[in-house]
């Protein structure tokens, strides 16, 4: 199916019932090692590992890096998307993330430094005939929409519920 087909049926589904919108995406997963965490999303399982130098051996990559993923991965796809919503040919787009972190707030060395990227990069290169002017309009529509730079940008409410500890398995 292709992109446009597929908004034209979800603008169709969710103009006739608003709550068929709402999906909602989950992980789930353990500690596995000293700083190994495997994780399932769908059928799909994921290592997460910090490297040699933050007390890892480096299995995957750590959740920071996870994060400029998730972002990089979300801007590509939603550039594809949204070239076909707004009728933009593009033939390819290269994504590079870059964010900056001090590990004195993660370690709790200094409270005042956030534990989180204090900054991050994106650069975007945008393939195809198109003029500067409607890949800057489709980069507008993208930043606007996509779900991941959205996080970054602004508070989700996150709500955390700590569950009764249980007995290792001997």
């Amino acid at each position: 199916m292709s992109f446009s087909a597929l908004i034209d049926e979800y603008d169709r589904a969710t103009t006739a019932e608003p709550a068929r919108a709402t999906v909602v995406f989950s992980t789930r997963g353990s500690l596995t090692g000293p700083t190994r965490v495997e994780l399932t999303s769908r059928d799909h399982a994921i290592v997460v590992d910090e490297p040699p130098t933050l007390g890892g051996e480096d299995q995957g990559a750590n959740p920071v890096e996870h994060a400029l993923v998730a972002l990089a991965s979300c801007q590509a796809i939603s550039y594809r998307f949204w070239a076909a919503k707004l009728g933009v040919e593009l033939d390819s787009v290269e994504i590079e993330a870059e964010g900056d972190l001090d590990v004195r707030g993660f370690f709790g060395f200094d409270d005042e430094v956030r534990a989180g990227y204090t900054g991050v990069r994106l650069r975007v290169t945008p393939r195809g005939p198109e003029s500067e002017q409607r890949y800057r309009e489709l980069a507008d529509a993208v930043d606007a929409h996509c779900p991941v730079l959205d996080l970054f940008r602004n508070p989700t409410p996150v709500a955390r519920e700590l569950l009764a500890p249980t007995a290792a398995a001997a």
